[in-house]
């Protein structure tokens, strides 16, 4: 298994070019088995895997209790990342909370449920409008001076807000979607992210399943999949993005590669300082994500990967517009 390292120099914490996202263990893709969930995070371990991504409001805070029954005597074998800043909404639905006194006491929460004493990686999940970055990234430091967080990464935020947050702490990374077919990282969010030596936690890099050819029609998923709430999965998008999808199986077939095991592997070779983040709870899924690190493609063929999803034809926007208008990018 390849490594990244993420932060300063110096205080750099070394992570598997692979993550192991587990929205999914905790019903964000449909009915979970906890057994078969826990074996997942132990494989991870089992292959080098060891960047392993939850947060604080995955199934109430079960997602991390059970991350923590998982590890067990291999907590140190993994890098655990939280993200936070995300919480339900007396009104109904989450809301955004960056206020330096909710990080401060949801941290402590965190740590009893994983049942560690300290997170590797806190991440804001979010940035909240209401509240200056600044203000919740120095709230964040404060965790790190404490010995209960190791380094700081942020979600979804524009250079400016980048360069604000990191003014305060170094940042370690930054996670952003980034795939096949979606690409607006690349440019000036990318460009200052490489500027500030703040590595790109790629997440969804198998466009929430759909590279791996399974999801034809959201009559195939369970009901509380969270792709039915993705636009591209609507249908209407669907059918469109299916056609394009056939380039990739095109690419796939005639190299004798699983399509899911390209997407990665494109994501990867986009630069050392990227790290794909790909959520499964299934051992065997992780297997085939993890054998794409060492997938070695060509000049043309991650060009012609490249051309399977332009951006002119993807059919639908990546999040509900209600989700959206909370993004900082």
């Amino acid at each position: 298994m390849r490594t990244r390292a993420l932060g300063p120099r110096g205080a750099e914490i070394e992570v598997s070019a692979l993550g192991l996202g587990t929205l999914s263990m905790s019903g964000g893709y449909g009915v979970e088995d906890p057994a078969t969930c826990e074996a997942t995070v132990r494989r991870a371990l089992d292959l080098g895997v060891t960047f392993i991504d939850t947060a604080d409001f995955y199934a109430g805070g079960e997602g991390e209790r059970q991350l923590g029954r998982a590890l067990g005597t291999r907590r140190d074998e993994a890098v655990i990342c939280v993200k936070t800043g995300i919480r339900p909404n007396p009104e109904g639905g989450m809301m955004l909370d960056g206020s330096p006194e909710y990080l401060r006491s949801t941290c402590d929460s965190s740590l009893r449920r994983l049942g560690t004493d300290h997170i590797d990686l806190y991440c804001l999940g979010w940035v909240d409008p209401q509240v200056p970055v600044e203000e919740s990234v120095g709230a964040l430091a404060e965790l790190v001076t404490a010995g209960k967080v190791r380094g700081l990464m942020l979600s979804e935020v524009s250079p400016a807000t980048l360069r604000r947050a990191h003014a305060v702490h170094p940042i370690a990374a930054v996670a952003t979607e980034y795939s096949l077919w979606q690409r607006h990282v690349e440019g000036e969010i990318l460009a200052a992210q490489r500027q500030l030596g703040v590595p790109l936690i790629a997440y969804s890099p198998l466009g929430r399943g759909f590279f791996t050819g399974t999801v034809r029609s959201l009559d195939e998923v369970d009901e509380g999949d969270w792709r039915h709430n993705f636009p591209r999965f609507a249908p209407g998008n669907i059918e469109r993005n299916l056609v394009l999808l056939k380039r990739l199986e095109a690419v796939a077939e005639r190299l004798g590669v699983p399509m899911s095991r390209l997407a990665i592997a494109w994501v990867l070779a986009q630069g050392e300082d990227i790290v794909a983040l790909a959520g499964t709870k299934f051992p065997g899924h992780l297997e085939d994500n993890a054998a794409a690190v060492s997938l070695e493609l060509g000049p043309a063929e991650l060009a012609e990967l490249s051309e399977c999803f332009p951006a002119s034809e993807v059919a639908g926007a990546r999040y509900a517009p209600q989700i959206e208008e909370l993004l900082d990018v």
